[in-house]
């Protein structure tokens, strides 16, 4: 069996590595925390926030409605509550957009132009 290299072997993440991660503030997270159930963080023993996966994926979704839309909460909220996969699709594709971009940038300075 073949060692997959892309898997994250990372399980859990800080509340300081996930807020790094969307260039917001520790307390956004958790004001959002309140705002969007579907954002739900374990908490271990000592009340420390453990992100997964699944959670920073939901974070995704709520910024790219929030910073990136410009939305208030509460139309955020009514889009979540209507359209919750068509939002998650639409933050993916985002971040997907955003990757070949970057590419495309790195590409274009390499060769000089």
């Amino acid at each position: 069996m073949a060692l997959n290299t892309n898997k994250n072997l990372k399980l859990f993440y800080s509340i300081k590595e996930v807020a790094s991660q969307f260039g917001v503030t520790e307390s956004l997270l958790r004001f959002w925390e309140k705002q969007f159930p579907s954002i739900s963080p374990k908490k271990n023993a000592h009340n420390v926030r453990q992100y997964t996966e699944e959670d920073i994926a939901e974070i995704r979704t709520v910024y790219n409605l929030v910073k990136v839309r410009g939305m208030k909460i509460s139309s955020a909220q009514q889009i979540l509550a209507k359209n919750n996969q068509g939002a998650k699709d639409n933050a993916v594709i985002l971040l997907r957009l955003q990757s070949i971009r970057d590419e495309l940038l790195f590409l274009k300075q390499e060769l000089g132009e």
